[in-house]
């Protein structure tokens, strides 16, 4: 919970990220608040009260993934508005002719979205969630230790690049308002 406060505020990107990664977490220990709390809240230096809020956090968590039907697989509906919002700041950002340093990223990162699709991806989903989904899955690689291949490494730094701009955006878009 408190994670994910600061990187609301601070990085969409890496708080849609974090959030998806305790959407797996919570699977990981079968849905069940009790080893949640036991096994996985134990080990963080929190006071009781802290604890305590971490664990209604994910109480409320695990009751909308249920209500939602994403015990198994799939994201909470507030990740996938979330996700919505910055691809639709993604379209406005790409349409406006305000933006040229996101276009020209956007262009360096197009045929790795372009291969991502070929190889399996979901072709429905947009483009946005396409580089979210392959900086997710080398963070996965990454915790188990796995080898990437220098190949995807190249493509993990432009996608990187151009979601941290679109993040940038996203945030300066929230304090100040962006003119498109």
């Amino acid at each position: 919970m408190y994670i994910a406060q600061e990187l609301r505020k601070s990085n969409i990107a890496e708080y849609l990220l974090y959030m998806w990664q305790v959407e797996d977490t919570i699977r990981a220990f079968d849905c069940s608040l009790a080893r949640i709390r036991r096994e996985y809240i134990a080990r963080f230096d929190y006071s009781d009260e802290q604890k305590e809020e971490e664990t209604d956090w994910f109480g409320n968590l695990i009751r909308m993934m249920n209500t939602e039907g994403c015990r198994e697989q799939g994201h909470l509906q507030i990740n996938q508005v979330t996700l919505q919002t910055l691809q639709e700041l993604h379209g406005q950002l790409l349409s406006s002719t305000k933006f040229p340093f996101y276009n020209a990223e956007y262009y360096k990162v197009l045929p790795f979205i372009v291969e991502l699709r070929n190889r399996g991806a979901d072709k429905e989903e947009g483009e946005v969630e396409t580089c979210l989904n392959a900086l997710y899955g080398v963070m996965m690689l990454r915790l188990q230790k796995k080898d990437i291949t220098p190949n995807t490494q190249a493509a993990v730094k432009e996608i990187t690049t151009f979601v941290g701009m679109l993040s940038d955006y996203y945030l300066k878009d929230k304090q100040e308002g962006l003119e498109f």
